[in-house]
């Protein structure tokens, strides 16, 4: 199996999460929402596969390249 680390493009809030540890997603998927200067910025998941680590929860304050999700792909 494959390992994806989704990093967070920008700096901002954590406004919503929507996925847990164990959830299948698809790629595309909305992972969570960023809020940045009153902007909501969706975090995709880059490609199919299964969380195997959440990283963040809502209200977190986060950096750019901060490691947000992990995904087990293959």
């Amino acid at each position: 199996m494959a390992r994806i680390e989704v990093e967070s493009e920008v700096q901002g809030n954590v406004w919503k999460v929507l996925v847990t540890a164990g959830d299948e997603v698809s790629s595309g998927d909305v992972l969570m929402i960023i809020e940045s200067m009153k902007m909501e910025i969706p975090v995709e998941a880059p490609a199919s596969g299964r969380v195997q680590t959440r990283k963040v929860t809502p209200e977190d304050a986060v950096e750019e390249d901060q490691l947000l999700v992990v995904l087990e792909t293959g």
